[in-house]
């Protein structure tokens, strides 16, 4: 046993020391996606509150959890990207030679940031559409959910662009060598 894993001082009473909090590793995204959440929590319990408690249910509740979970989705999905947790099949990776597979995962990032980089000028045109267009319950322009999935995407491709840049110069992606996983977290 090393020290550090001694319950017992040298008077054999318990004392351990936990390890000093480093909050340094989460980003933007985490921060605003974990605001988001507590804010859904918060019109949920509301919601749960007023229909059981009171027996007069708030209206407005359901709309407004609705769109804070696609908010919440959407900021959050950037977090995956940028800790590279997205669903993949790496089952050709394994059986095809390095320098396709190579190819193949610089082909997923660059589509990736594409992708994402082309949802945000769809969501963009949208809004231009429907964005003064006021939600069903609340008078409120549907925009603003809007922003929050644009924002979403916008952090999607940056985060994307880093794991691309990064995935180059380390010369391999997760999809090629599964244990880059565990670094990126």
């Amino acid at each position: 046993m090393t020290e550090q894993e001694h319950v017992l001082n040298e008077k054999g009473e318990f004392q351990v020391v936990d390890e000093p909090i480093d909050l340094s590793h989460y980003r933007f995204e985490d921060w605003v996606a974990f605001v988001i959440f507590w804010v859904l929590a918060s019109v949920i319990f509301y919601q749960f509150f007023t229909r059981y408690a009171l027996n007069d249910s708030a209206s407005w509740t359901e709309e407004i959890a609705r769109y804070l979970l696609i908010a919440t989705v959407f900021v959050g999905a950037a977090i995956n990207v940028r800790k590279n947790n997205h669903i993949h099949v790496d089952f050709f990776y394994r059986l095809l030679p390095h320098k396709v597979n190579r190819v193949m995962s610089t082909l997923v990032d660059v589509l990736r940031v594409l992708f994402t980089g082309y949802c945000v000028w769809l969501t963009y045109l949208l809004m231009q559409k429907i964005g003064s267009q006021r939600m069903a319950i609340i008078d409120w322009p549907i925009g603003i959910l809007y922003g929050f999935v644009i924002a979403g995407f916008a952090l999607m491709t940056y985060r994307g662009i880093g794991v691309t840049i990064a995935n180059w110069k380390r010369g391999a992606s997760v999809l090629e060598r599964p244990e880059l996983a565990d670094e990126a977290k």
